[in-house]
């Protein structure tokens, strides 16, 4: 066991002093690196401070940057689509003139089409292709061509509304998304080296597929914009043929009533007139009929009248052909008593009766002629009573709005 232990080794001593000088060394050398790193530590540190101080505020000014870009457009989102919803509000308070002003078409176009109609009740010669129908006509014309455009015009200003709502939409979309972005670079802004719920994020540095270049960004505000006022300004357009077409649609309405109107008042005094020269004719023929009545009672008294003396002629005449032997005598009292008998008796056949027949055909003519006036005064009071009465009062409620 004892031969088994060993005595450490022994050094000499310059060894020893060499060993000692070593460590002195080494310990300064080790030193000298320990400060020179320590230096370069430091100043490392103070580089990196100011660099990523620079940094932090170079990227703080282009957050507030990016802050002041984003209310701009903001703004400039807010001011329009202000408008849009503005110009949409008004459009719609221009379709419902459009619908107002259609809808007042159809009462006038019904009464034109009832004139119409009640007009084929004329009769007779009076159902006539007069300038009333040829206005009432043009006037159903006018009234359809008006329901026509009036109809185009909203299906026009309903497409316009539509395209604002859908402008307004982008926009209200856009402006969405520009105040979550607001408020993102908002919070980005306040953040702090010492805001307590800053925190490390994994892939915050990796840009997604989906992000846009700033470029982009600002088309797509920007492009939303020009929708907005593009339609806005087609709005506008629009509005101004919409005030247009309803001044000038009324104008021709009311301008047409009134050329059917004066037709109306027209004609109606021609038939008054007619039926005046037709009542005059009347009483002129009642007034020679009673005269013609007369006429014939008279000449059928002279006929009953010449009966007394065509009995007393031909009652001598007989009495004398009892005279007798020579006394039967062709005397002048004879011969004068047969030429009365002759006489009276042509005057009543010939003359008399004929006259009374020519006089009893007058009367005949007469009463045809007055029956044919009393249905003609007939008809025209039918036509006064359908123009006047019926067309003329049913079209007093008539009025042309300007909506």
């Amino acid at each position: 066991m004892a031969r088994l232990l060993q005595a450490p080794p022994k050094f000499h001593p310059s060894e020893w002093d060499i060993a000692n000088k070593m460590q002195c060394a080494s310990t300064e050398s080790q030193k000298s690196r320990s400060e020179r790193m320590i230096a370069e530590s430091r100043r490392l540190l103070n580089e990196i401070e100011k660099t990523t101080q620079k940094t932090q505020s170079d990227v703080n000014k282009k957050i507030e940057q990016r802050r002041e870009e984003i209310k701009f457009w903001k703004q400039e989102l807010d001011n329009k689509l202000e408008q849009i919803v503005h110009e949409t509000e008004v459009l719609l308070t221009f379709k419902t003139r459009l619908e107002k002003s259609l809808e007042s078409c159809k009462e006038p176009l019904i009464i034109a089409q009832k004139c119409l109609l009640n007009r084929q009740r004329r009769a007779g010669i009076d159902l006539v292709h007069d300038e009333v129908e040829q206005e009432l006509l043009k006037e159903a014309d006018v009234l359809q061509g008006v329901i026509a455009l009036l109809g185009h015009t909203l299906e026009q200003t309903n497409e316009q509304i539509r395209l604002n709502r859908s402008a307004k939409y982008n926009l209200e979309m856009d402006l969405k998304d520009k105040f979550t972005a607001l408020m993102i670079d908002d919070y980005c802004a306040s953040l702090t080296n010492n805001t307590p719920d800053s925190r490390y994020a994994d892939n915050a540095v990796k840009i997604e597929g989906n992000f846009v270049s700033p470029e982009d960004w600002i088309d797509f505000s920007n492009i939303n914009v020009e929708k907005a006022d593009k339609q806005r300004n087609n709005s506008l357009a629009l509005r101004a043929l919409i005030d247009s077409i309803l001044s000038q649609t009324a104008n021709d309405m009311r301008k047409q009533r009134e050329m059917v109107n004066i037709a109306f008042r027209n004609r109606v005094k021609e038939v008054k007139d007619a039926k005046h020269k037709l009542e005059t004719l009347l009483a002129m023929v009642m007034d020679e009929t009673a005269s013609q009545e007369k006429n014939i009672a008279a000449l059928k008294k002279a006929i009953a009248d010449k009966e007394g003396p065509v009995k007393v002629a031909q009652t001598r005449l007989e009495a004398r052909n009892h005279r007798p032997n020579v006394e039967l005598c062709y005397d002048t009292v004879q011969y004068r008593l047969i030429s009365e008998v002759e006489e009276i008796t042509k005057n009543i056949q010939r003359q008399l009766k004929d006259t009374l027949a020519q006089a009893e055909t007058e009367l005949k003519g007469l009463s045809r002629r007055q029956l044919s006036l009393e249905e003609e005064i007939q008809v025209k009071e039918n036509t006064l009573y359908i123009d006047e009465v019926l067309c003329m009062q049913m079209r007093e409620s008539v009025y042309i709005n300007n909506f």
